[in-house]
């Protein structure tokens, strides 16, 4: 038991077994929805106007998709904790996933096995950038109270998407954002669950954002259960065979050349590239701030998973495996090691078997957990240099597009445009480094060719 507690550094970290345990549970809780939203995502899945659904991206297998998904998110988190040590677990990006559907297969013509092409190489091209250490280049480069930003930007940035989920938030046509239904059940549940966890925080309950996910499922299940209010958690309803990865796994490596043919195919790969990079690492930088004895060479060690993990899941079939942010609610329950990321990774693993008990993790249940971790990431916006000019209009540009593109990499791709403007103006361009100057062209082009290219 030593031996095991001293290769997490458990002890070291002021942590426990149990406090892990939980920890990973509450991050598989919170981002288990990912079995499920991926598939209809890469699938183009959309509302036919009549009750029904349709699937734009003809020929991909969704059960094939989850398959995938859950053993992408299981293998390459326990690879995280294992390797990483870090409580950080991994899954195919939301908004990649879209992107994969809407923009390179709808938009600009490739099969889903090009688009799957472009993800393995572009996995492969982040691989190579943080072997040859230019990534922990690129993450120096960036001024410190821009990390800040970058970190409480993405706070406000998961907090909305836990009320938008649920309809706390919506978009109502004459506002671009406004407030929702409050009489919805769904919403009436989120609710429920955020006061819940506030409560046990005051309380300062152990795990208290745990608790609060189990309370609400529970009280959520039983008002569906026995009122029979929709939207409800539900009980799980087994039956029916696993699926396989026979439709998907390898297509990826079989559509390289066909993608390469063709020019236009490399924006795909860049595109790919670029989000992942800095999702990534915006998502590893708000981690480890919550984690002040994380080191760079664990974050190190966290990029060749997260790049390995994109080249492997594109192989099995899915679009680009990226670090979570939702990681946080773990961390948020108290975990500080890789073993809560293995736990996470399991839970994937055998979600494979025991998907029907998922129907009870809605997104009215993980709501309480985004708001309330989202909360205590805003707080590094104290830490902000706002006195300075360069810094502040930066640091705010970043949040503001974050959370109103619902987009990490567009926060910070423009938030590093408004800093290297106004260092280049105020004449101190010499302060910038050139490897900011170099992200800050390749963000430039990419929003370029987004715009300019069909989708």
């Amino acid at each position: 038991m030593e031996k095991f507690k001293k290769f997490f550094k458990i002890d070291e970290r002021g942590s426990s077994i149990k406090t892990e345990l939980v920890g990973g549970l509450t991050t598989f809780l919170t981002m288990a929805y990912i079995l499920f939203a991926n598939p209809a995502l890469m699938g183009g899945v959309v509302s036919d106007g009549s009750g029904g659904e349709l699937q734009l991206v003809a020929g991909l297998d969704l059960s094939s998709v989850f398959l995938a998904t859950a053993l992408a998110a299981g293998l390459a988190t326990i690879a995280m904790g294992l390797f990483a040590k870090l409580p950080v677990a991994l899954a195919p990006g939301m908004g990649l996933n879209a992107f994969f559907s809407f923009t390179v297969v709808l938009g600009m013509g490739y099969t889903w096995q090009q688009a799957l092409a472009a993800v393995l190489i572009s996995g492969v091209l982040y691989l190579v950038i943080t072997l040859l250490g230019l990534r922990a280049k690129v993450v120096k480069a960036i001024p410190q109270s821009l990390k800040y930003a970058i970190g409480s930007g993405i706070g406000f940035f998961i907090a909305y998407i836990g009320l938008v989920n649920v309809g706390i938030i919506v978009n109502t046509g004459g506002t671009n954002t406004s407030l929702g239904d409050l009489t919805n059940p769904v919403a009436i549940l989120a609710l429920f669950g955020i006061l819940i966890t506030i409560i046990l925080l005051a309380l300062k309950v152990r795990a208290a954002v745990f608790y609060g996910l189990v309370i609400t499922a529970v009280v959520g299940l039983f008002v569906g259960e026995v009122f029979g209010v929709a939207g409800m958690p539900g009980l799980p309803v087994f039956g029916g065979g696993l699926p396989s990865l026979a439709p998907t796994f390898g297509q990826a490596i079989v559509a390289i050349p066909s993608l390469l043919v063709h020019p236009i195919g490399w924006f795909a790969i860049f595109a790919f590239l670029f989000v992942d990079f800095f999702d990534t690492s915006g998502t590893l930088l708000a981690v480890t701030e919550q984690l002040p004895d994380a080191k760079e060479e664990d974050i190190q060690k966290a990029n060749i998973v997260d790049s390995s993990a994109t080249v492997i899941g594109s192989v099995l079939g899915t679009s680009t495996t990226t670090s979570y942010i939702e990681s946080l609610s773990g961390i948020g329950a108290g975990a500080k090691t890789g073993l809560a990321s293995v736990v996470t990774g399991i839970l994937f693993l055998l979600s494979i078997f025991l998907a029907p008990f998922l129907s009870v993790v809605t997104s009215g249940v993980t709501a309480s957990a985004m708001v309330v971790v989202g909360t205590m990431m805003a707080a590094s916006m104290s830490r902000i240099e706002w006195h300075k000019w360069e810094i502040s209009i930066a640091s705010f540009i970043t949040i503001l597009v974050m959370l109103l593109s619902y987009s990490i990499s567009n926060g910070i791709g423009f938030g590093f445009l408004t800093y290297v403007i106004v260092m280049l103006f105020g004449k101190k361009g010499k302060e910038v480094s050139p490897l900011l100057y170099g992200v800050t062209a390749f963000f430039l082009i990419y929003i370029v060719l987004l715009n300019v290219l069909p989708h």
